[in-house]
C-alpha cells in the first residue's frame, strides 16, 4: 500500500478543501469523502467517494485501502457526537492506521463552549481505538471574526473583557497538510492551534474599523440580552446555547492562551487578524 491515498473528509468545505489542495500540490494521491460529489474539488490524482458520517457501511467502503484520514468535525447538530463515533468505528473496521482530527481548543467534558464537550468525547473515542490519532485543537477561526459584526456594525455577545487567540484557517490547513504528508513524528500528539495574539472583542472591533473605514464596536451583552437578541434567528435552543457559549467561553478565559504549536509544525508563526484582512480583503466585506 505504498501508494495508499490520504482520505480527506469535508473536502467541499473551507478547511477540508484547503488541506486537499495543499496535499494535491505535493503530488499525494487523495480520496475525497463528500456528501455531494458535484461540489468536490477537481484535483489531480484524487478520487471521490460519497458517504455521510451516519452511514457506517458507506464509510467503510469509502475508507477501504486508506491508511491516513483527515477527519473534519461534522456539522453542528444534536446527533453530531454519535455521527463522529460512527465515523471512527467505520475507520477502525476499514483498517485505517492514523486519524488527524479537527477538535476544539480546550476540549473538555466541562468546557464552557457546549460543542467543545462533544469534541472531548470524540477525542476519547479516538483514543480508545487501535489506530494512532493526532488532535488539532483549533481556537476560533480568525476568518470568522469579521462576521461577528451585525449589519449595524455591532459585535454583540457576553464576552466581557475576555480574550480570544483566534487562528487563521490557512494556518490550520498548513498544519494539517504537514502532518498528513508525514504523520510519523506527530502520532499521539495534541496540538492547540492559535493565532499570535489574544484579543478582546473590543480590539477586534477596532481592527475591523480601521480596515473598513467605518465604526465597528463591541457591545458586551448580558445573558438575557444575548438570548433575546438571537431570537430573530428562530433557532433551536441547543444552537442558541452554542452561539452564546462561544462568548461566555471567551469571558471565562478559556480561549485566551497563545501557543507556539502552529510555528512548531509549520516552521513559521501564524498570521494575525490585520494580516489576514490584508491578504483576504473579501473577509472584511463578507
Amino acid at each position: 500500500m505504498a501508494d495508499a491515498p490520504v482520505a480527506i473528509t469535508g473536502a467541499t468545505g473551507r478547511l477540508g478543501g484547503r488541506v486537499a489542495r495543499r496535499l494535491s500540490l505535493q503530488g499525494l494521491p487523495l480520496r475525497l469523502i463528500v456528501r455531494d460529489p458535484k461540489r468536490a474539488p477537481s484535483l489531480p490524482d484524487a478520487e471521490v467517494r460519497v458517504a455521510t458520517y451516519d452511514a457506517r457501511e458507506a464509510l467503510i467502503r469509502a475508507l477501504e485501502g486508506v491508511r491516513t484520514v483527515f477527519f473534519v468535525s461534522g456539522t453542528e447538530a444534536p446527533a453530531r457526537r454519535e455521527q463522529h463515533f460512527t465515523f471512527i468505528d467505520a475507520a477502525a473496521t476499514a483498517g485505517v492506521e492514523t486519524v488527524v482530527y479537527t477538535s476544539f481548543f480546550g476540549a473538555a467534558p466541562d468546557a464552557t463552549f457546549t460543542f467543545a464537550r462533544d469534541h472531548w468525547a470524540t477525542e476519547e473515542h479516538l483514543r480508545a481505538q487501535r489506530f494512532a490519532s493526532v488532535m488539532l485543537r483549533d481556537n476560533l477561526y480568525l476568518d470568522f471574526l469579521p462576521g461577528l459584526a451585525g449589519a449595524d456594525g455591532v459585535i454583540r455577545g457576553p464576552a466581557r473583557q475576555g480574550r480570544v487567540a483566534a487562528v487563521a484557517q490557512d494556518d490550520i490547513a498548513e498544519v494539517a497538510a504537514t502532518i498528513l504528508a508525514n504523520p510519523t513524528s506527530h502520532l499521539g500528539r495534541t496540538y492547540s492551534l492559535t493565532g499570535p495574539q489574544a484579543l478582546t472583542l473590543a480590539q477586534v472591533a477596532d481592527i475591523l474599523s480601521r480596515r473598513l473605514g467605518r465604526e465597528i464596536r463591541y457591545h458586551d451583552e448580558t445573558m438575557e440580552e444575548a438570548y433575546r437578541s438571537r431570537e430573530v434567528h428562530r433557532a433551536e435552543r441547543w444552537q442558541v446555547d452554542a452561539w452564546v457559549s462561544t462568548y461566555t467561553a471567551i469571558a471565562a478565559g478559556e480561549l485566551a492562551t497563545v501557543t507556539s504549536d502552529v510555528e512548531h509544525v509549520t516552521g513559521h508563526p501564524p498570521m494575525d487578524l490585520d494580516t489576514l484582512l490584508h491578504l483576504q480583503p473579501a473577509s472584511v466585506e463578507s
